[in-house]
């Protein structure tokens, strides 16, 4: 999520462990669409990452589409940030 001026951006991720190579990109927009996402993530207890840089990488991936291969590190990170949040917080557990 980043809020550019008054307009905001948001990326949603999914990774299933078990069928998928990386990650795909699941939804994204910006102002209302992008309110709309941070809204049903919060809804569903899933963890929000605000990263302007990582955004702007990520706002150029198609919906339903992989990351490249070139952001593994970063979403690495990222996923290890939210699997250390379940871990710490086991009662909000969610399939991502």
């Amino acid at each position: 999520m980043k809020q550019n001026g008054t307009k905001t951006s948001a990326v949603s991720l999914q990774y299933n462990r078990d069928g998928d190579h990386a990650p795909k990109v699941t939804a994204k927009g910006q102002g209302w669409v992008a309110e709309k996402i941070i809204a049903m993530a919060q809804e569903k207890n899933i963890p929000i990452k605000k990263d302007k840089d990582l955004i702007q990488l990520l706002e150029k991936i198609d919906v339903g589409q992989e990351i490249p291969e070139s952001l593994y590190k970063v979403i690495a990170e990222l996923l290890a940030w939210v699997y250390h949040l379940n871990s710490d917080y086991p009662e909000k557990q969610k399939v991502l």
